[in-house]
């Protein structure tokens, strides 16, 4: 594998590549502003201004020393928790619970650091699940007390917990012990990163063009089957294309991992449009000025990422697809 400062070379041309196409897009977008201005073509704008951002946090991540990839992967994770409770209402008696949950993040991603597989699987879902509800039950206030722990749970669970799983592809490979492809886990976390952007711009593509029947009329209703079905095969062909040269995957097993990375990010989209519907909120945070929070930047990646990191942990890195 050839390398500049210990990252894998393919990784390098794969970035720039991205970054050629996302010039591209812009470029477009800025004809289309001065064309044929509307809602239409400023919400395009805001996808590729969304995937400038997430590509450039994530290439940051993984052309960084892994220790620093590491710290800010976690960091993300933080804000998106921190985000998280700031839209949900807490109590004053768990303050020092919240301390807590903010102290568990290092040890998560600590954890995935390490590809400690066991304790990363188990310390939020098992641990920190038991943890929260003993820890307000000795604080002694029962009023509000299933809010409390559900809500609490949840968040740990979909930002933290989901999120800390880029980080265990960014370790996959990490002293030869699992055969992460020509491109080591920052090949892996690079083709989970752009092509959930990827099918998060091309189903919002396909679905103005030709979106017709809606698919979830009450929690996102622009969101239509046409744009979905477009996405999917979209990303299928992208991934198998990107597959073979970032990934351990053939052409047939990446389209395979490209439709799966398009229905998981959907359904991280749609879950996080559902928290924010429930809420009466638009976007989660101002984060970027005029286009929304750290959440509403991620919400494809707390499904893409743990679906991606877990399929291929079972049949990849498990030696079961060769």
């Amino acid at each position: 594998m050839e390398t500049f400062n210990g990252l894998p070379l393919r990784v390098l041309y794969a970035i720039g590549v991205i970054y050629a196409v996302l010039i591209v897009a812009s470029l477009i977008v800025f004809v289309l502003r001065k064309s044929s201005p509307g809602e239409a073509t400023e919400e395009l704008s805001r996808r590729v201004t969304s995937w400038w951002w997430m590509i450039t946090v994530f290439t940051i991540a993984i052309v960084t020393n892994r220790i620093v990839s590491t710290v800010f992967l976690g960091f993300v994770a933080f804000l998106a928790f921190k985000e998280y409770l700031s839209l949900i209402p807490t109590r004053r008696v768990d303050r020092l619970i919240l301390l807590f949950a903010y102290w568990a993040i290092p040890v998560q991603f600590y954890f995935a650091h390490e590809g400690r597989y066991g304790l990363f699987l188990t310390f939020i879902p098992v641990w920190m699940f038991l943890f929260f509800p003993m820890a307000m039950t000795l604080a002694g206030k029962t009023e509000g007390f299933l809010r409390a722990v559900g809500t609490l749970s949840w968040g740990m669970m979909i930002t933290v917990f989901a999120l800390s799983h880029t980080a265990m592809l960014l370790s996959a490979g990490a002293g030869g012990v699992i055969a992460a492809g020509p491109a080591g886990g920052a090949g892996l976390l690079l083709f989970l990163v752009a092509l959930t952007q990827f099918n998060d711009v091309a189903q919002f593509t396909w679905g103005k063009l030709f979106g017709r029947h809606k698919i979830t009329p009450r929690v996102s209703p622009k969101k239509t089957w046409e744009g979905f079905l477009g996405g999917l095969a979209s990303t299928a062909i992208a991934a198998a294309l990107a597959g073979p040269y970032l990934t351990p995957l053939s052409m047939q097993w990446a389209a395979a991992g490209g439709a799966m990375i398009a229905i998981a990010g959907f359904l991280g989209d749609i879950t996080i449009s559902a928290f924010k519907r429930d809420l009466g909120v638009k976007d989660s945070g101002g984060l970027i000025p005029g286009h929304g929070g750290i959440l509403d930047r991620v919400d494809s990646l707390t499904y893409s990422a743990p679906v991606f990191y877990h399929a291929m942990h079972f049949f990849v890195f498990s030696g079961r697809i060769t």
